[in-house]
């Protein structure tokens, strides 16, 4: 495939448990071992426990880069573990997501809970709104996300939302698929102009 984004780092949202089936952190250990590979860093949440852990340990093993964003009201030990890598601590959640959205090039969902299923509907209304046009991906664990992707094609069927944008979120059960595929699909372009990150 011909890679038609060009990618330093990846912002990845994940959950802080490891959920109920080992086959998460299974799989979400192959996409930080593929991102080192190929030299992207990783940009996420901080802290070491859960999915999250699992990316930010696994990229760091296997001598990726790692940058961890994390309120400071999040930062004891007891919340959050200790953050892997390159840390930066900011005063509030919006500060947070801001620094990650502007420093990455590419995002992926894995599976969480609200937090990240949050992040990831403002990542993608983003992309809608034309204040960033970068390439979002869903890693689909174990059907994790089968329900979401049943939504959207309801929101679509329903004239909610508009086909060209829902077919622009790439959906994948396997990382390595995942990763080709954000390398090679072009990002929505949306008409619209309405808003900077900052004002957001």
């Amino acid at each position: 495939m011909e890679k038609v984004n060009k990618i330093n780092n990846i912002c990845v949202f994940c959950g802080s448990r490891k959920g109920n089936d080992e086959v998460y952190v299974q799989v979400t250990e192959v996409l930080a071992k593929e991102m080192a590979k190929r030299n992207y860093g990783l940009i996420y949440g901080g802290g070491n426990i859960g999915v999250m852990g699992a990316v930010s340990q696994g990229v760091q093993n296997a001598g990726g880069r790692v940058k961890g964003i994390i309120p400071r009201s999040l930062s004891p030990k007891e919340i959050s573990g200790v953050t892997i890598g390159e840390v930066v601590f900011v005063d509030d959640m919006h500060t947070r997501k801001e620094i990650m959205y502007n420093s990455s090039e590419a995002f992926i969902a894995l599976p969480g809970g609200m937090g990240t299923f949050e992040e990831l509907f403002e990542c993608i209304t983003w992309n809608q709104l034309g204040i960033h046009s970068k390439p979002v991906g869903i890693l689909n664990i174990n059907g994790y996300y089968d329900p979401l992707v049943a939504l959207l094609k309801t929101s679509v069927g329903s004239g909610f939302v508009d086909s060209d944008f829902a077919n622009s979120i790439i959906v994948s059960s396997d990382p390595i698929e995942l990763l080709n595929k954000l390398e090679s699909t072009p990002p929505y372009k949306s008409q619209l102009k309405w808003l900077t990150s900052s004002q957001a």
